[in-house]
């Protein structure tokens, strides 16, 4: 987009796969400052009400935000690059080692789960080349959406940063939706608190519009890999993906951890609950000991390696071995058939 669309005309953007967005320049709304002004009383410039930065970083209507219409022919031609080729090639695409090496991902995730990361850095070293077009990279940013490819084989990428609020949320969705109508597998990198809570939360609509990414994962019909690499708890592992949902294959590294709730919360919630049913004469000897047990079962019940030797996972693999495993895994899927995947996408 270069210029403005108004009325009838924002739907021409709104309808497409991917929106790009000149600052400064490009224009979405369904009335103008003056029709605003008119029909509401509200004064207004064009670029606050619908400008680029605005629908780029807010309303998450355009996909990419560009500095100038050089950039934004630019990134047009990125995401044309990033369609999947015509089938049969295998692999379709020529493979090409990451510019960031493989061996270092035993080191991206802290040792500690609370300590937060970037899931570029990790996606950065499982795409060839280090390739990687980064869908809504404005929007929704606690989800890291985008396209690319491990040992040739194109793949769409859904990586957790942190929990998943109302826009990432639709921003997941319509990313699935994307990945499905263009038949590209999807491999979603899990490190999940959840989907977020809270009276703010609530009253966004949290819980309609997590059911839309889940509605949109449980639906697609083009193979799909879930990595464990952090935490994957409550909702969020539904969300993302999680057994339930039956992906092709379901690998864990050994920082892993699959759970209702983690063991801090887990504890803090029970020893609240027992504190509660006492209504004031807990004993607080009783309430330490509630304390150690939740913490000790979530604690153990959780670790990795208890979930794999009970065939909850395909396999615990190290860090650095991830782009290769994740590369058979996407050739071995890509040889099943497909349904016709050529469903419209709405966006979210």
């Amino acid at each position: 987009m270069f210029g403005g669309c108004t009325a009838g005309g924002a739907y021409i953007p709104a309808l497409s796969d991917e929106v790009v967005m000149v600052r400064g320049n490009a224009r979405i709304h369904l009335g103008g400052p003056s029709i605003v002004k008119i029909a509401i009383n509200e004064v207004v410039d064009g670029e606050t009400l619908g400008g680029a930065e605005m629908h780029s970083r807010v309303s998450g209507v355009s996909d990419h935000l560009a500095e100038d219409e050089h950039q934004a022919l630019a990134m047009l031609r990125q995401i044309v690059a990033s369609l999947p080729p015509e089938p049969p090639m295998v692999p379709p695409l020529p493979p090409s080692a990451p510019r960031h090496d493989p061996m270092e991902l035993d080191g991206v995730v802290p040792a500690d789960p609370k300590q937060p990361y970037d899931a570029r850095e990790i996606i950065a070293r499982l795409v060839d080349g280090s390739a990687f077009h980064e869908f809504k990279p404005l929007w929704g940013d606690t989800l890291v959406t985008g396209f690319g490819a491990i040992h040739g084989q194109p793949v769409a990428i859904l990586a957790n940063n942190g929990a998943l609020l109302a826009e990432a949320a639709l921003k997941g969705a319509h990313f699935i939706e994307l990945a499905n109508q263009r038949g590209v597998p999807l491999l979603f990198l899990q490190n999940i608190p959840g989907f977020m809570v809270g009276t703010e939360a609530e009253r966004g609509g949290i819980a309609k519009h997590s059911a839309k990414m889940v509605y949109a994962m449980a639906c697609a019909r083009v193979p799909k890999l879930t990595l464990v690499v952090g935490g994957s708890y409550g909702a969020g592992n539904y969300g993302m993906c999680g057994r339930g949902f039956e992906p092709e294959f379901l690998f864990a590294w050994p920082s892993a951890r699959v759970a209702t709730m983690s063991a801090d919360i887990a504890s803090n919630v029970m020893t609240e609950l027992a504190r509660s049913n006492l209504r004031g004469s807990a004993d607080e000897g009783r309430l330490a000991e509630i304390e150690r047990q939740v913490r000790d079962q979530y604690g153990r019940q959780s670790d990795p390696y208890y979930a794999t030797s009970r065939l909850w996972d395909d396999g615990l693999i190290e860090p650095s071995a991830s782009r290769d495993v994740l590369g058979l895994a996407l050739a071995l899927a890509a040889r099943r058939d497909l349904p016709s995947t050529a469903t419209p996408v709405y966006r979210m």
